[in-house]
């Protein structure tokens, strides 16, 4: 008779007890992830009502690879690029409140009389909400179009990369086992080194072999290169002392930057769902039933904190951000939960050896009551707001508004800025590339040498010799490249004051680069005649060399960028994410087959007459019309972005998505902008009529908002007249409004790109 090995029964067992338990969770319209964990608690060792699986090693292997695929498939949705986009709401919210929920779950820990670790673990596991959970219920709640969910996503993205973070940090604490300053710190900065010297090389090496085989590699091919480069990252990653979490979410932010990024992501989907249901089936495997009981009261109490603790945390740093009072209740109210992140970290802890038992199941529950209250704080975050609005004193309304339109000014970025800016990004990037190559040559490349060729004074000039071949352009660039030279010469020439700090900034450059010319010399000779003679090779050289160093640099710098911005390039037919200082903003529809609106033209339809809302792009396949002139269709299967209030967005919906496999979807980067543009005296478009003004003509651009004596119009009448002061918000392609703009006939005023 056949021998089956074990791990194939208890993974007929589970998936077989998962797929019933699923089912059952989808009738009744509930988080799959809950029916997983269920699932888990059914065929483990917990509980002997259900067969119980035996070999629980390889599925903790198992569970293990679900890690690595879940975080593989969050850094390619993630991006290094998205944290930038973000802005500065999510950034100032979001780590405002990961790190006061990190202080109030270690709080928590001691006051019920846990350890320090256990405490810092439990931090770390109430600090981050649920992107799984929380992107199901704005889809099952309608909630997409609504403009609080642009904060909420924006916040999750933030706290997805400080759960990657912490898991370092808890890791290394766990280890040393004391709260050391400097060890601490010694492992953040070792890990910020990594993390630019992986997606640095990263961006430039991967995306290139990507596109240089493409025509070569079918689904098979990519599925399987992509696989590779992430496990062949975890072992990269975990060598250098890290997670292999850390380096499956690195190897998919890198290649969340190529062409192939959406592919991959469809293709990994099946495979990330397999292993992914395994995880979370081993997550429910872990629950003692016994010690929920035993520990249902900080269960309770954790629950409440969680859900308190997060919406207020939110809410309050979404208000310090600048969000209306309404956004930031909503924001705070839907990340009231715990999720997967809190699963991985709990198990962290697990696997180190350092929490105790019933730190786990507590976790686990937690994170249950909390996702099926998720939906319930959706729905009454609306209602909370209305009867926060009746009570709230009239000062206090009067000044979180004044607050919040305040700090929706756009202010221009000045020159100081721009010079700093740029200092920092040349003199820290360059540095870590230069240090990363010094390490690698004299440590790797020298030990790889010496095993076969004895140590001497003439292989260690050969090593130094290439090494500084290698970082010769980056410590051109160090030195000498210069990103804003228009702000340099304008400080330069008008501000005698500026000139000290300025020359200041240079003078450091150069240090800088000095003494990481004597790290690199220190590393392969030891005497000073040595020394001397190699510097003043290397000050020769770079003499020389300036101007084949300053060509090869760019070219290495061009590589670059076209390799980080190439899938912006190529989905450059999609719509930019632009945010108005009104309750109002842009999002995208898809025209059902079923919707009465086709075969219509956008002005038979009187969209913005009917509904108050501006049709600004039509997407069709993979034609993109930009601001689509009147006589413009509407065909079946269309992606239309419009802009207009959550209320206005709701209305329209309906009668564009009629059927129930309709989605409605955030705008995303492209090359509409919105501009203000302040009317003044001078200006020949006053006492026009917006039609009369030409504006739409002159830039292909339309008026979407005016404000006039502290009231806010939006998407104004084409008969409305333009009088001085007023302030004109224009939405449009770049160029042709900045063209519009600067010239001397016919210009409106100063302008501020949103």
């Amino acid at each position: 008779m056949t021998h089956v090995p074990q791990l194939i029964v208890d993974l007929s067992l589970i998936l077989t007890m998962a797929g019933i338990i699923t089912l059952i969770f989808k009738k009744l319209k509930q988080p799959i992830v809950l029916g997983y964990i269920l699932a888990g608690l059914l065929v483990g060792p917990n509980f002997a009502l259900f067969p119980t699986i035996t070999d629980i090693k390889t599925i903790e292997i198992w569970a293990e690879i679900g890690v690595i695929f879940l975080l593989f498939n969050l850094g390619l949705e993630f991006s290094f690029k998205k944290l930038v986009k973000v802005g500065n709401t999510a950034a100032i919210t979001g780590l405002f409140e990961v790190g006061l929920m990190l202080v109030t779950g270690f709080a928590t820990g001691q006051l019920l009389g846990w350890s320090k670790i256990d405490s810092l673990f439990l931090g770390g596991i109430i600090a981050i909400s649920s992107t799984t959970i929380i992107f199901r219920a704005f889809d099952e709640l309608g909630l997409k179009t609504q403009q609080f969910t642009r904060v909420v996503l924006g916040i999750l993205v933030i706290e997805d990369l400080t759960a990657v973070l912490l898991m370092v940090l808890l890791s290394t604490l766990s280890i040393s086992q004391q709260f050391a300053g400097a060890e601490l710190l010694e492992s953040i900065l070792k890990l910020f080194f990594f993390l630019i010297i992986w997606f640095l090389g990263g961006i430039f090496i991967f995306p290139t072999l990507l596109r240089r085989y493409r025509k070569l590699m079918n689904d098979e091919s990519v599925l399987i290169t992509s696989v590779a480069l992430c496990f062949g990252m975890v072992f990269l990653v975990t060598k250098a002392g890290f997670s292999a979490a850390l380096g499956a979410f690195i190897m998919g932010s890198i290649l969340a930057e190529t062409t192939h990024a959406e592919k991959i992501e469809h293709l990994l989907k099946p495979v990330k769902d397999l292993f992914g249901a395994v995880f979370f089936i081993s997550v429910g495997m872990l629950i003692n039933p016994s010690l929920l009981i035993e520990y249902a009261v900080p269960t309770a109490i954790l629950v409440l904190v969680v859900i308190i603790g997060k919406t207020t945390f939110v809410t309050m740093g979404a208000v310090i951000s600048g969000q209306p009072l309404k956004n930031s209740l909503q924001s705070g109210m839907s990340m009231s939960q715990i999720g997967e992140f809190s699963f991985i970290i709990a198990n962290l802890g697990l696997s180190l050896h350092v929490t105790s038992n019933f730190l786990y199941p507590i976790a686990v529950g937690v994170s249950v009551i909390t996702t099926f209250t998720t939906p319930y704080m959706m729905k009454l975050s609306e209602p909370l707001y209305e009867w926060l609005n009746k009570h709230l004193p009239e000062k206090w309304k009067a000044y979180l508004n004044r607050y919040s339109t305040s700090t929706e000014t756009i202010v221009q970025t000045t020159q100081w800025n721009e010079i700093l800016k740029s200092y920092a990004q040349t003199v820290v990037l360059n540095s870590v590339v230069v240090v990363g190559i010094i390490l690698i040559s004299s440590r790797q490349l020298a030990d790889l040498l010496h095993t076969r060729i004895p140590e001497t004074y003439v292989t260690n000039s050969v090593i130094f010799g290439i090494t500084f071949l290698l970082i010769a352009p980056f410590l051109w660039a160090l030195i000498f490249k210069r990103s804003n030279k228009k702000a340099y010469s304008a400080i330069w020439l008008s501000r005698k004051y500026s000139r000290g700090p300025l020359l200041l900034l240079e003078l450091s450059r150069v240090v800088i680069a000095i003494l990481l010319m004597v790290f690199l010399l220190s590393q392969f000779y030891t005497t000073p005649a040595a020394l001397s003679i190699a510097g003043g090779i290397m000050i020769l050289a770079f003499a020389i060399f300036y101007q084949r160093l300053q060509h090869f640099y760019h070219k290495i710098e061009d590589r670059f960028l076209q390799n980080l911005n190439a899938r912006q390039l190529e989905g450059s037919g999609k719509s930019k994410k632009i945010l108005l200082p009104w309750d109002a903003h842009f999002a995208f529809l898809e025209v059902s087959a079923d919707s009465n609106l086709i075969g219509k033209t956008l002005q038979e339809l009187k969209i913005r007459e009917n509904f108050g809302i501006n049709v600004v792009l039509i997407e069709r396949g993979s034609k993109t019309i930009q601001l689509p002139k009147p006589t413009e269709v509407l065909y079946p299967c269309d992606r239309i972005e419009v802009i207009g209030t959550d209320a206005q967005l709701d209305a329209f919906r309906g009668h564009v998505e009629i059927s129930t496999n309709g989605e409605a979807y955030l705008a995303t980067p492209d090359t509409i902008v919105l501009e203000r543009i302040e009317v003044k005296s001078e200006y020949n478009i006053r006492g026009k009529s917006i039609r009369e003004s030409q504006i739409r003509e002159k830039t292909h651009g339309m008026i979407v908002g005016l404000e006039r004596n502290g009231e806010r119009i939006l998407n104004p009448d084409s008969y409305m007249v333009i009088e001085i002061e007023d302030v004109l918000w224009i939405a449009g392609e770049r160029d042709l409004i900045k063209e519009f703009v600067n010239k001397k006939t016919g210009n409106v005023g100063e302008s501020e790109l949103v």
